[in-house]
Parts: C-alpha cells; structure tokens; sequence
C-alpha cells in the first residue's frame, strides 16, 4: 500500500503542475455516487471554485472510487497525492482521532435541528482542530442522512438480528452496535457492499436512503426498517501544508465556495433521502418497515448501552456534552 501511495504521490504532484503559471489543481475524491448529497455538493464546490477564483483554480472531483478506496483515500490527502476529500466521520477513529466517532453513537441525535447544534457549533469546530496535528485541515461538515437498517429478512426487534453478519464502516462503535443487537459486524470498504449482499457473504447493513438506492442495494435486500438510528454524516477535509501554502485571496475564495456548497449539499440531503425511500419502495423490490413505538423503545433500549461502553474510548465527557447539546435521553 505504501509503494501504491508513493507511486501516485509522484504522479499527483506532477499531474498537480499547473498547466499556466496561475492554475492551481484541487483533486477531490470521493466514495459515493455522483447523484448523492455528496457527490452533488462536491460538483458544486467545483463550479463555484473555478468561477470565484476567475480559473486560477481547477477542481477534479473523483467519484466512486474512481482513485482510492475507503481505507487508502485518508492516507493520500496526507501524502499529498490528493487535496481534498469527504469523508464520513466514523473514518477518522482508524486515523487516531477517536473523539469523532462520538457521530456514531446510535440514537445520539434526535433530529437535523440537534444535529446542527454540534456541527455548527463550538463542539463541532474543537474536533475539526483535533485533525490538525495529522497534517489534515478540517473545513466544513456535510450530511448525508439518518439511517436505515436492511437485510433479507424483517429486522423490527433487536432479536431479529441475531446471527446476522452486518457490514458497517470501521468504527469500534458501529461495532459494538452490531453486536450489542447479536449480529455479527462485517468490515467492508464501501465499494464492495453490493456485490457482498448479493453473494451472502453478508446478510444486511446499514445506510442513509441515498446511499442505499444509488448504490443499488435495494435490489439485493428483500426489507428495510426506517430505523433512524444513527447519522452519516461527513467532514470536507483538506491537505493542510497545500491549504497553508495556498494565495490568500484564493484561499478566501475557495472559503466561500465551500460555504455555499455546504448549504446547498446540507439543503438537498432530507428531500434526497425521502426521495429515495420512494424510489426504493416503488421498485417494489424492497419492502419497508415503520417501527412501532413499542419496537422503537427496544431499539433504544438495546443500544444504549453503546454510550457507555464507548465512554473510555470516546471520552465520556465529550459524549455527555454532545448529548447536553442535543438534548438526548
């Protein structure tokens, strides 16, 4: 992997030459699909990047994996080989910052207006510091979506997954939600998901709608419980000595841009989701499961625990501020 890495370093950093002497080459790489909330607001950056800088800067958006997989994608922004990326926040716990996947904890955010207390908030900036000292600078968090939970069997009690191998994200605590319902938690690069459901070398996952439909799961999983039971969400990252290096005033324009995208990539991502859900219910490939009250309270019940499991790993005083600031029980 190093010998990958350093091998496109070396080709990122010539292809990064400018072409004239005022162009500037930003590589943004992504996982998801281009009709995502994310794919969406990285071709939006593009736009308003290029036109505020009056082309002193070029953005390539990368999507699908076109350049690196989850696990390479963090390595290259801090070799340089790319400028920025945006991934979801449970990736930064493999990196050594585990503070962030307090996002992962289920049932931690209520609803969008809650969320927006931590990731607009003081709490939110303090973590984006904490990337610093691994050369990565931290811009802005954009949304993809409450959860959903799938598998080709009806999930609607914590007893329905026993024995199932989940995949989830690398994160200890999606993790520990796997197994605090009785399944069994399957590391899986993102790319991979589909076609791992429609093998069975796993049984179910979990995503926001968007990423479900667009990714094409609906169609190799017979359910799906409109859980809400965590949040992806994702932080616009960049390589700090390029961000450091780069012209004030370009800076400053790339500054705006990315405000302006994450607006819009924040504004379109519940109306994507409930579009999705739609999309996928109409297939009539999958069939949707609203939790009763009574199966909601189980859910809840079962994965609380996760909080202070997580509590030495996280920090317990970080997960009780997050909690404060949203108001969850």
């Amino acid at each position: 992997m190093k010998k990958i890495l350093a091998v496109a370093l070396a080709l990122g950093a010539l292809m990064s030459m400018p072409a004239r002497a005022e162009e500037i080459v930003v590589k943004f790489s992504h996982v998801v699909a281009p009709n995502t909330p994310k794919g969406k607001g990285a071709e939006r950056f593009k736009e308003l990047a290029e036109k505020y800088t009056a082309g002193k800067v070029k953005v390539e958006v990368y999507p699908n994996s076109q350049l690196y997989k989850d696990k390479e994608e963090l390595e290259a922004l801090q070799l340089g080989a790319v400028q920025m990326l945006a991934p979801s926040l449970a990736k930064f716990g493999p990196l050594g910052v585990k503070e962030f996947e307090v996002f992962d904890l289920p049932y931690i955010f209520p609803d969008r207006v809650a969320l927006r207390k931590v990731t607009e908030g003081p709490v939110g900036k303090k973590l984006l510091k904490l990337l610093e000292p691994k050369g990565i600078t931290g811009l802005a968090y954009w949304d993809n979506g409450f959860k959903i939970m799938s598998a080709n069997k009806p999930l609607r009690t914590p007893d329905d997954f026993l024995g199932l191998k989940m995949r989830i994200q690398s994160s200890k605590v999606l993790e520990a939600e796997m197994k605090a319902l009785g399944a069994l938690p399957q590391v899986m690069a993102f790319s991979e998901v589909y076609q791992a459901l429609q093998t069975g070398v796993v049984d179910g996952t979990e995503n926001p709608p968007s990423n479900m439909y667009t990714q094409k799961m609906h169609e190799v999983q017979k359910y799906a419980t409109l859980s809400r039971h965590g949040y992806l969400g994702y932080a616009v990252i960049v390589n700090k000595k390029f961000w450091d290096g780069l012209p004030t005033d370009v800076r400053g324009e790339l500054e705006k841009a990315l405000a302006e995208a994450t607006t819009y990539a924040n504004d379109i991502a519940e109306k994507e989701n409930a579009d999705a859900v739609e999309a996928m219910k109409a297939s009539g490939k999958t069939e949707f499961i609203t939790l009763t009250t009574e199966q909601a309270a189980a859910w809840k019940s079962a994965l609380k625990p996760v909080w202070s499991e997580m509590g030495s790993r996280i920090g317990k005083d970080l997960i009780t501020e997050v909690a404060k600031t949203t108001g969850a029980e």
